[in-house]
């Protein structure tokens, strides 16, 4: 990679009128990366989007493309191809005319066009479609399409919103496959915003999640599941989330209703946020072991998730194999003390043991 980042944002902000939507985002991507923005729906992620493409001008701030300065610089000019949500393909043009139409309009010449068409097209495994028109295309199959006119631009940085959004779940897992190839393929830059955090884990090199226009966290699919920055990341990324539950501590470890982890709790104010995976919670003895009641189980096929009370909360264990539904009155459940995560119980900032 290169000393060159694919993008910058630097205390970047957008206001509407006197609402400010972002604050003060700082990325730093490097080259070849693929950024995923996560968050609920309202938390920014569109809009800064919108403002790395140009469809909406920043209020403050300042914006980086391939080294270059292009905050005020119009969407054309700034080396960037897009790939909607809603495809946006021309009806009555073909797949190989949808395609090259951006090369088209750039006067390309034909032969140099239509090498660049069938390279893209045998990428995207569309080869074979493109004298088809789209409405005789699946949902996958068009946005393949939607993709190959971005990628023949060749352009510093790729932005998908939300390009899997409108698919079946089947479709969504293949296309998601289809997408990760073509980024270890292509090397490419790509910005790519979602709101499923499946998708973010699975997609990343590295993740921004976003609350009310404020970055929670910056880092690897990794770093922001096993060790969330706040309560709001340990609940968003994970499915089915991170457990969170009010512990008082003690000198003899941590007491969560009427459930006693003799854990190390050096360090720790006298409660705290505590937060366990779900697979953290085992049959096999990892650590402290405790017997809970189960509320719910529900069977997957390959796992079962057991819901029972643990203080104040509803928790969830997933557990390996099936269990029986109705006969199961406890089960003793252990988790490994290097499981846990503690967060402040007023900020739920990250307490670092």
């Amino acid at each position: 990679m290169s000393d060159t980042k694919a993008l910058e944002t630097i205390n970047l902000k957008k206001a509407y009128g006197e609402v400010e939507v972002l604050h003060d985002i700082n990325v730093a991507m490097q080259e070849g990366e693929f950024l995923v923005l996560v968050g609920p729906s309202g938390c920014g992620k569109s809009t800064l989007l919108n403002c790395i493409a140009g469809l909406e001008n920043i209020t403050g701030g300042e914006l980086k493309i391939g080294g270059r300065v292009v905050t005020q610089e119009p969407p054309k000019d700034r080396d960037i191809a897009m790939v909607f949500q809603s495809y946006a393909l021309y009806p009555t043009m073909t797949v190989g005319e949808n395609i090259g139409f951006g090369m088209k309009i750039r006067k390309v010449p034909k032969a140099q066009m239509d090498a660049k068409i069938k390279e893209v097209a045998t990428l995207l495994q569309i080869d074979h479609l493109l004298d088809r028109l789209p409405s005789q295309l699946s949902g996958g199959q068009r946005q393949r399409v939607a993709m190959g006119r971005a990628l023949v631009r060749d352009p510093k940085l790729f932005l998908f919103d939300e390009p899997l959004s409108n698919l079946d779940a089947k479709l969504r897992v293949e296309m998601r496959a289809e997408i990760k190839r073509l980024h270890k393929t292509t090397k490419a830059s790509i910005v790519y915003v979602t709101h499923d955090q499946i998708e973010a884990m699975t997609l990343a090199t590295r993740i921004v999640v976003l609350k009310d226009g404020y970055v929670q966290q910056i880092g690897t699919p990794q770093e922001i599941y096993d060790t969330p920055a706040n309560a709001f990341v340990a609940d968003f990324m994970g499915s089915p989330p991170m457990n969170l539950t009010t512990a008082d501590v003690t000198d003899s470890g941590l007491q969560v209703g009427d459930i006693h982890l003799p854990v190390a709790t050096q360090g720790l104010p006298p409660k705290v946020t505590l937060g366990i995976r779900p697979e953290a919670l085992t049959l096999e003895k990892t650590g402290p072991t405790f017997d809970v009641t189960p509320t719910l189980i529900e069977n997957t096929g390959a796992d079962s998730y057991v819901s029972f009370a643990m203080g104040e909360a509803q928790v969830t264990a997933r557990l390996a194999g099936r269990l029986p539904e109705d006969s199961v009155e406890t089960i003793a459940l252990s988790v490994a003390p290097e499981a846990l995560s503690f967060f402040d119980v007023t900020s739920g900032e990250r307490i670092a043991v």
